[in-house]
């Protein structure tokens, strides 16, 4: 696991936010790190390994996730909200530019940023979601979103991954599941394996229209003219083909990368996403 540093932001309504600073070429746009919707900073490590050094990668832990502190109000886990965070992070780092990293959710707040501050974005990745989400998928992420559990090993947490996962990555294996387990859980005072997450977040999630913005379409054209690189998950129920194709025709000149029996979502770690991602940050400072 690469180097990097712990960082601690406050947002607009007093909650302290964490995220990891990977060092990078400080003439280089960095990148900002945003994950899903019950992930954390740890979903970026492997991209952080990959830039070792050549680029700054700030990898976020969304409030109620990961090192970040819960919110006392479980109606402000939002976008609208995580917007706000977001913003008052660039802020305190003086980011005139970056590029942009979000896998679902994530790529949520990308477009959202996009759509306020356009002249900040140097370049985006949309991770498996787009301004259309199916709801096939978001009715299965309902299932299953703030329902605690625990596990007595980690050996046991990996499976569990697995048994709930296996139509996503088809082709893991044991060391690529126990992995997995040790980004979605931590280790809590009581010895236990418990989901490294405010359980809370779910309560506004389960409101119809609270997983996103109002027009998210008119927030996904912001990134025209800004080179783009959408991923999708050959399985995916949340970005469909025909949505992934759309989003090509209204941004031209960006790119699509097909990720191979993979569901939602890919971990951006496949050859596949690599070298698209590669083929990106190319074209960007």
């Amino acid at each position: 696991m690469p180097d990097y540093a712990d960082g601690y932001w406050w947002s607009p309504d007093g909650l302290r936010l964490h995220y990891r600073d990977y060092p990078g070429d400080p003439a280089k746009p960095p990148l900002l790190c945003i994950p899903g919707l019950t992930r954390n900073a740890r979903d970026y490590e492997a991209l952080a390994a990959r830039m070792a050094g050549e680029r700054r990668v700030i990898a976020v832990d969304l409030r109620g996730r990961g090192e970040s502190a819960y919110a006392k109000d479980p109606m402000s886990y939002v976008p609208l909200t995580y917007l706000q965070d977001l913003e008052a992070l660039v802020g305190e780092l003086k980011l005139d530019s970056f590029v942009a990293v979000g896998t679902s959710l994530g790529g949520i707040l990308t477009m959202l940023m996009a759509s306020t501050h356009p002249e900040r974005i140097a370049g985006a990745v949309l991770n498996d979601v787009g301004p259309e989400i199916d709801a096939a998928g978001l009715g299965r992420i309902r299932t299953y979103v703030g329902k605690a559990n625990w596990h007595p090993t980690w050996m046991h947490a990996a499976r569990a991954v697995a048994e709930s996962n296996a139509e996503v990555y088809p082709d893991y294996g044991t060391e690529q599941w126990l992995d997995m387990a040790k980004r979605l859980y931590r280790l809590n005072s009581a010895g236990r394996i418990v989901l490294d997450y405010d359980m809370k977040i779910a309560e506004p999630f389960r409101v119809p229209g609270n997983e996103a913005g109002p027009d998210m379409w008119r927030a996904f054209d912001a990134l025209k003219g800004k080179p783009l690189l959408v991923v999708r998950g050959e399985r995916s129920d949340i970005l469909s083909a025909a949505t992934a194709a759309e989003m090509g025709k209204r941004v031209k000149g960006s790119d699509l990368a097909v990720i191979p029996r993979t569901g939602h979502a890919p971990t951006l770690n496949e050859c596949e996403a690599v070298a698209a991602i590669d083929k990106l940050l190319s074209t960007i400072g």
